[in-house]
C-alpha cells in the first residue's frame, strides 16, 4: 500500500472515532425535557431526552476498545500492530503445527513393513486419502483403472507388485512404451499377428492361424513380451496369454496397438510427496491387490 493510501486510511479511521465521539456528546448534553411537538394518536408525544448514562459508558468503552486494537492489530493502513499479528501468519503458524503433528503421525506408521501397513486400519485410511488426492484422477477411486490406467485392486502388475517395485513406481514414475508397426506388416500378417494374441489360449483358433501368427510373433513382438508371450516386469512389458488388457482387448484395440503403437506415462510423485507418503501410498496400493 502506498504511503498515500496508508495515509488516508489511518486519517480515516482517527477522524471517524472522533466524529462518532463528538456527536455522542453533543446529543448527551441536549437539554431533557424539551416537547418535539410530535405527537402520535392524539397522546403519544415525543420528547427530547439526553442519553442514558450506562449508555454513553458503554459507548465510550467500544471507543477506548477500538483505539486499543487498533494500536495492538493491524487496521490503520500498513501498521501492522504491535503484536505483529496477520491472518496470513496465524494460518500459517497453524498450517505448521497440522504438518507436524500430520508428519509425526505418518513417521511412527511409515517406520513399519508396507505389508504391515497394508492390514494396518489406520495406515490404510491415511493411504486412501493420499491416493484419492494423488492417483484417483488416473486410476479411479475404486482402483479399477480404465484404458490405458492399469487396474490396482487385481494382482496383475506390469512392473511387478511386491513392495519394493510398487515404491518404486509411485517415487520415481514410470514411461512404457510399445513401437509401431505399421510400415513393417503386411494387413494378412496384422490379422494373423491379431488372431493369434487374441486367442492365446483359446483352443478354437484354426491351427493355421496360430502357426502364422506365432512365426510373425517371434519376429515381431518375441524379443519384449517374451517367446511364451508372458511379457517382462522389468521394462512394464505386458502379459498376453491373461485376460488383462492395458488399452483394450478387442480386436480393433489389439490391432491400433500393433499399427501404432502405445505410450504409457506414469508420472514421478518423489517431488509432490515426501518419503513417508510414499510409505504409505504403496502400502495401500499393495493392500488392494492383496485383500481377499
Amino acid at each position: 500500500m502506498s504511503g498515500f493510501w496508508h495515509g488516508f486510511i489511518v486519517l480515516l479511521t482517527l477522524v471517524s472515532i472522533a466524529g462518532c465521539l463528538w456527536l455522542l456528546f453533543a446529543n448527551a448534553k441536549t437539554p431533557g425535557g424539551a416537547d418535539t411537538g410530535h405527537v402520535w394518536d392524539d397522546d403519544l408525544r415525543e420528547y427530547n431526552n439526553p442519553l442514558p448514562r450506562w449508555w454513553l459508558v458503554l459507548f465510550v468503552l467500544t471507543v477506548v476498545f477500538a483505539l486499543g486494537y487498533l494500536a495492538f492489530y493491524p487496521g490503520l493502513g500498513n501498521f501492522a500492530g504491535r503484536l505483529q499479528w496477520s491472518s496470513g501468519g496465524q494460518m500459517q503458524q497453524q498450517l505448521a503445527q497440522v504438518e507436524q503433528a500430520r508428519s509425526q503421525r505418518y513417521a511412527a506408521l511409515a517406520s513399519r513393513p508396507i505389508p504391515a501397513n497394508a492390514t494396518d486400519p489406520e495406515a490404510r485410511a491415511l493411504g486412501r486419502g493420499l491416493f484419492m488426492a494423488n492417483c484417483a484422477g488416473c486410476h479411479g477411486a475404486d482402483a479399477q483403472g480404465a484404458l490405458g490406467f492399469p487396474n490396482l485392486a487385481d494382482k496383475d502388475w506390469l512392473y511387478g507388485g511386491d513392495p519394493d517395485a510398487i515404491l518404486a513406481s509411485i517415487r520415481d514414475g514410470r514411461a512404457g512404451q510399445m513401437p509401431n508397426f505399421n510400415a513393417l506388416l503386411k494387413p494378412e500378417a496384422v490379422d494373423d499377428l491379431v488372431r493369434t494374441v487374441r486367442g492365446w489360449s483359446d483352443p478354437a483358433l484354426p491351427a493355421e492361424v496360430r502357426e502364422r501368427g506365432m512365426k510373425q510373433y517371434a519376429f515381431t513382438c518375441a524379443a519384449c513380451h517374451g517367446p511364451e508371450g508372458r511379457g517382462n516386469p522389468a521394462i512394464g512389458v505386458p502379459n498376453l496369454t491373461d485376460a488383462t488388457w492395458l488399452h483394450g482387448g478387442s480386436y480393433e484395440s489389439v490391432r491400433q496397438s500393433i499399427l501404432f503403437g502405445r505410450r504409457s506415462n506414469m508420472p514421478a510423485h518423489r517431488d509432490l510427496l515426501s518419503d513417508e507418503e510414499i510409505h504409505l501410498l504403496a502400502a495401500y496400493v499393495y493392500g488392494l491387490a492383496e485383500a481377499p
